[in-house]
């Protein structure tokens, strides 16, 4: 059904790239790492926005699979950085009435940081104002690998049949099974491309692609984004009359 221009409305779930950290960074002539901090705090002024836009849903891609091939210096940089947002954000975002939740292969990440991500999703688990969902040491494709060797097990075991699969049984494997598809993805610092990121579950999600550095991607051009996703008329592979 056509939407009448007053009747459209802002995306539910938004998923964002973060890009821009260490090109900000550099322009200051400080480390890599400095930037990062600062896209960090940029999270809490997105995030608290969320309510307030009528955004359920935001989901963040902080670490792909691929970053492991950043300098050993940066990596551990920034998995220090996770270990102590964790620590620092737990309280605030429980009595803010977030409800965090982590996907990607955890396979990898040290033994603290699975704890204190363990921990966060049980301490926030009740909450249902905004769900907060990181992606940390994921990718799209590796997320799909994933889920079809557990859909393959199942049927190895004799709890489906290949007659069972479909798109739906598949997605019920994914690590966001639990959530609705994303309605907006945003990447910031002017590059255009997805980067293995939500490939599923974007097939039909509105794209915007924004020139500021993360750091620099503040409220009000967050909510301009949104805005502009009103005005968008989203078909899903129809024609509307």
């Amino acid at each position: 059904m056509r939407q009448d221009s007053d009747e459209k409305r802002g995306p539910n779930h938004v998923a964002i790239i973060m890009d821009g950290n260490g090109r900000w960074a550099q322009q200051r002539g400080r480390p890599r790492l400095f930037g990062h901090h600062a896209g960090m705090r940029r999270v809490r002024e997105i995030l608290s926005a969320c309510p307030g836009n009528d955004v359920k849903y935001l989901t963040l891609f902080a670490f792909s699979t691929e970053n492991w091939k950043r300098t050993q210096t940066e990596v551990a940089g920034l998995m220090m950085m996770f270990r102590r947002y964790i620590v620092r954000e737990a309280r605030a975002l429980l009595e803010n009435g977030v409800r965090v939740r982590f996907i990607g292969d955890r396979i990898r990440l040290d033994d603290k940081l699975v704890t204190l991500m363990d921990e966060l999703e049980l301490l926030t688990a009740d909450n249902d104002l905004i769900h907060l969902t990181i992606a940390l040491n994921y990718g799209g494709r590796d997320e799909v690998t994933r889920a079809a060797k557990r859909l393959a097990y199942e049927i190895e075991m004799g709890r489906l049949t290949h007659k069972d699969v479909d798109a739906e049984t598949l997605a019920r494997f994914l690590d966001t099974h639990v959530l609705p598809d994303p309605d907006l993805v945003i990447r910031t610092s002017g590059e255009a491309r997805i980067s293995n990121f939500l490939l599923w579950q974007s097939a039909y999600a509105e794209y915007e692609f924004v020139d500021t550095l993360w750091p620099d991607f503040t409220e009000a051009e967050f909510g301009r984004v949104l805005a502009k996703f009103g005005q968008r008329e989203r078909r899903f592979g129809a024609v509307l009359a």
